[in-house]
């Protein structure tokens, strides 16, 4: 099955915030598990992230690294990026890959 553009955009997008990292735990958002949500519809995307904490020190940092790796991705014109902490960060939300890497299993 040949994948669509969304898809192929999506993952391009997936790829991009791979390269953001929250500077306080040196792993990227993505495997850290902060991002919740991503849409892809033609040329606009939607990404819906938290942070580890509310109190972060580097929230307006990481957001706008996120805004602009995703802005940077080739076929993404728009981009609509949400700060929610609905549901709360937690150590369940990493996935166990990364927790395995880090030794926090």
């Amino acid at each position: 099955m040949t994948p669509t553009p969304d898809l192929i955009l999506h993952n391009k997008v997936e790829d991009a915030l791979r390269e953001v990292y929250d500077p306080e735990i040196s792993v990227n958002v993505l495997d850290l598990g902060l991002i919740y949500k991503i849409e892809v519809t033609g040329s606009h995307c939607l990404v819906e992230h938290t942070l580890t904490s509310m109190m972060c020190p580097f929230a307006d940092q990481i957001c706008k690294d996120i805004q602009d790796a995703v802005s940077g991705v080739d076929g993404v014109d728009t981009v609509d990026r949400k700060l929610v902490f609905d549901p709360p960060f937690g150590m369940d939300m990493v996935p166990a890959d990364t927790k395995l890497m880090l030794g926090w299993d």
